[in-house]
């Protein structure tokens, strides 16, 4: 398949005439992409076209990129708001194609589990279950920390020429930063890390720890952490080009409540946290015992998708402890107010 591409290109370049020498430049550069399984671009126009979008558009996303975004705010389960910065459609369609053709295939470090294949708060809280210490970090502001020259870098790694580079960096950033809604933001954040989770993960093997990363949450966990390691790993993510948010440190020396990406890593095996537990369990009696309409009438509950809200949690429920006998009743019932 791969040979057959190459093929393309140089009965392409021979038809249109360009000599041998310039034509070796041009098939190298296109061996190098076909290799990485990524899309040859030779120049502007040519993205242009890849895109499927006119040159006006596309100068005005590379060149005024704060133009295409739209802003927002929503709620954090630790309370407060966050910040998300979404692109509009025509810009949301073009960060998806470089997602799909571009970024996609790129191998990031196993330590990350955010945004990750195959991967997500359960495999990560998994890494700390019955540990007898635990360290957990945060990184600050950790996509508008990734600026466009680490962007423009990665898409050089991936063999395109500095001025596509930058193009294809402009068309992902926002402020000359990653932003946070936007589908490349995810992956570049993780592929920016890869340095830092392997240090990381060195680190943790010499000290005997296990390490994991969702997105911005950095976890420790082994038989001992001294506090002195603190500083250690921050100056590794300082070395790195990110900060530590201080406040979100918490280090667990005694046995006791263990949440690890909203999982409680107690034991052997991941459960659901005691109090998300309790308060579900509320509700879903409140449901059975007074029926969906009245319970949500004295509450005062307006959302139209309210049940599917339910349902979502209790899955999230079995999805941790797939055989807790009643997270599976409580669904058995849940969905037959569906169908009634």
């Amino acid at each position: 398949m791969k040979d057959d591409q190459y093929s393309q290109w140089k009965k392409y370049y021979e038809s249109r005439g360009i000599l041998p020498e310039i034509q070796d430049k041009l098939l190298n550069y296109a061996k190098i992409h076909i290799d990485n399984n990524t899309p040859v671009i030779f120049n502007f126009e040519h993205l242009t076209l890849l895109l499927g979008r006119e040159k006006n558009y596309l100068s005005s996303v590379v060149n005024s990129p704060d133009s295409h975004y739209r802003k927002f705010k929503i709620k954090k389960r630790s309370g407060g708001e966050r910040e998300i910065t979404a692109p509009y459609l025509s810009l949301l369609e073009m960060q998806y194609w470089i997602y799909r053709n571009i970024l996609i295939n790129v191998k990031i470090h196993y330590a990350a589990h955010g945004f990750a294949q195959d991967k997500s708060i359960i495999t990560n809280s998994r890494n700390h279950l019955g540990q007898k210490h635990l360290l957990k970090m945060d990184l600050k502001d950790f996509f508008p920390s990734i600026k466009l020259n680490r962007i423009i870098y990665i898409f050089k790694s991936l063999g395109y020429p500095n001025i596509i580079a930058f193009y294809l960096a402009s068309i992902c950033s926002y402020k000359g930063h990653l932003p946070q809604g936007s589908p490349t933001s995810p992956i570049l954040s993780n592929i920016v890390s890869i340095t830092l989770d392997n240090r990381l993960v060195k680190f943790a093997r010499k000290m005997k720890l296990r390490y994991s990363r969702y997105a911005d949450d950095l976890t420790f966990s082994g038989d001992k952490i001294p506090t002195n390691y603190i500083k250690y790993i921050t100056d590794i993510i300082n070395d790195e080009g990110f900060e530590v948010n201080d406040t979100k440190t918490k280090l667990y020396l005694k046995a006791g409540k263990r949440i690890v990406t909203g999982i409680s890593v107690i034991g052997n095996d991941p459960k659901l946290p005691r109090e998300y537990k309790r308060k579900l369990k509320q509700e879903l009696h409140y449901i059975f015992t007074y029926g969906i309409g009245s319970h949500m009438a004295k509450k005062k509950i307006k959302k139209i998708n309210y049940l599917y809200r339910i349902i979502g949690k209790v899955n999230f429920w079995l999805n941790i402890e797939p055989d807790n006998e009643y997270a599976r009743n409580a669904k058995a019932k849940l969905l037959l107010l569906i169908d009634n």
